[in-house]
């Protein structure tokens, strides 16, 4: 029979153990010597001390219960191709990965994704854009961790349901052909959604995580890695250069047990720049940043965060951020090939409640711009790609015609 096992010290410093049979009618309480970490093993079959929350289904299980239909993984392949072409500098549009802070409220981040399905096909010439559908939040202490890890909003903690609410969520956005982006936070929940994301983001707290570097590594989407949260780029670099390298890593078997596998390294990474103490979204902290990747060998490719640090937690100051950013595209700047916008239906953000007692399209967890800011400022962005498409298209002109020139002589 099952058992659940609880470990306590008195305050004498002796140590028991509680044990539990599965219908939840005995205990029984025994005195522990020498308890060492042999002698956790031996009494709970886990080195951790911890108890059983629930059971949750394996991501090939969830996979299989809701697979990823055949139109909808040509369309994530041919998203995950263009980002690529994006960020190598083969395609001149702009990637734009926009959308709420968090994913909490199905219906409104669907009808997000069919407003945001439209407005990106105005602009596809120009943009390319993705939606954030973020379902993990790291917490600098505590707080609501994401629709995966509490989706009832309620600290019931459903994870099984919110792993399965995720994946169905994903399945209907990538269906309206909107491609899906999203931080990969905890690596085992990664295995339950990466088949359904076009490009994944690795936050400012988890960049310089081996772990997560080595998650990188076999993730099939692009990937930016942020600076961290003191704006310090160095670790971002170091990441990407530990991620394009093959690592082995240990995973679930899909008939039990665990096995170790090789990854293939992601040769698809870059950097986002998502501020620190101050923004580094100025002119100066571009070149600086593409100075420091041409140093190591890196493709200078970057994008910027207009939230975040560089907007210092202030929704509104996003719009002051992208407008520099279409300043420095219109010129010319080719190496801003992306950027990341926090946007939802309605501005800012309202406290953690159920669902049905919260604003309808408001975030709650960092502010988002509404949707009319957000419609136009990816106008503006559309506008300077154009410009700096012309700019580059003039000068190659020139080139053409000096050629001709030369050739005729």
């Amino acid at each position: 029979m099952r058992q659940l096992i609880f470990k306590f010290k008195d305050d004498k410093g002796l140590a028991f153990k509680i044990k539990q049979d599965d219908s939840k009618n005995h205990y029984q309480m025994d005195r522990v010597t020498n308890m060492d970490i042999n002698d956790i093993m031996l009494i709970s079959g886990t080195a951790l001390n911890a108890t059983l929350h629930m059971d949750i289904a394996s991501d090939i299980e969830l996979t299989q219960q809701l697979p990823c239909s055949e139109p909808i993984t040509m369309h994530i392949q041919k998203s995950r191709l263009t980002i690529q072409k994006i960020l190598s500098g083969e395609d001149d549009r702009l990637l734009v990965v926009i959308g709420p802070c968090s994913v909490h409220d199905p219906e409104a981040t669907l009808e997000y994704a069919r407003r945001l399905t439209a407005l990106a096909k105005h602009h596809s010439n120009d943009l390319y854009v993705v939606m954030r559908t973020y379902f993990e939040k790291p917490r600098t202490t505590v707080g609501w961790k994401g629709y995966i890890n509490d989706p009832n909003l309620d600290e019931s903690f459903d994870i099984a349901s919110g792993l399965k609410k995720s994946r169905q969520l994903l399945l209907q956005i990538n269906a309206l052909n909107l491609a899906t982006a999203t931080e990969f936070l905890c690596p085992r929940n990664a295995l339950y959604i990466a088949d359904l994301i076009s490009w994944g983001a690795i936050g400012a707290r988890t960049t310089e995580s081996q772990i997560h570097r080595e998650l990188v590594s076999g993730l099939p989407c692009p990937i930016g890695f942020k600076n961290n949260v003191d704006g310090n780029i160095k670790v971002a670099i170091d990441a990407i250069h530990s991620a394009t390298c093959p690592h082995i890593i240990t995973i679930s078997k899909p008939s039990g047990g665990a096995q170790a596998i090789k990854t293939s390294g992601n040769q698809f990474c870059h950097i986002v720049l998502r501020g620190g103490q101050r923004p580094n979204y100025f002119p100066a902290d571009i070149s600086a940043a593409i100075d420091q990747l041409s140093k190591q060998r890196l493709p200078g490719q970057l994008m910027i965060d207009c939230s975040h640090g560089n907007s210092q937690k202030q929704h509104k100051k996003q719009i002051v951020v992208c407008e520099s950013l279409c300043h420095q595209i219109a010129q010319g700047q080719k190496n801003i090939a992306a950027v990341m916008i926090e946007s939802f239906l309605e501005a800012g953000k309202q406290n953690v409640n159920p669902v049905n007692n919260l604003i309808y399209g408001k975030s709650i967890t960092d502010g988002c711009i509404d949707w009319q800011d957000s419609q136009a400022l990816l106008n503006k962005l559309s506008i300077a790609v154009k410009m700096r498409r012309e700019i580059y298209q003039s000068a190659q002109d020139e080139f053409s015609v000096l050629d001709a020139l030369v050739g005729n002589k």
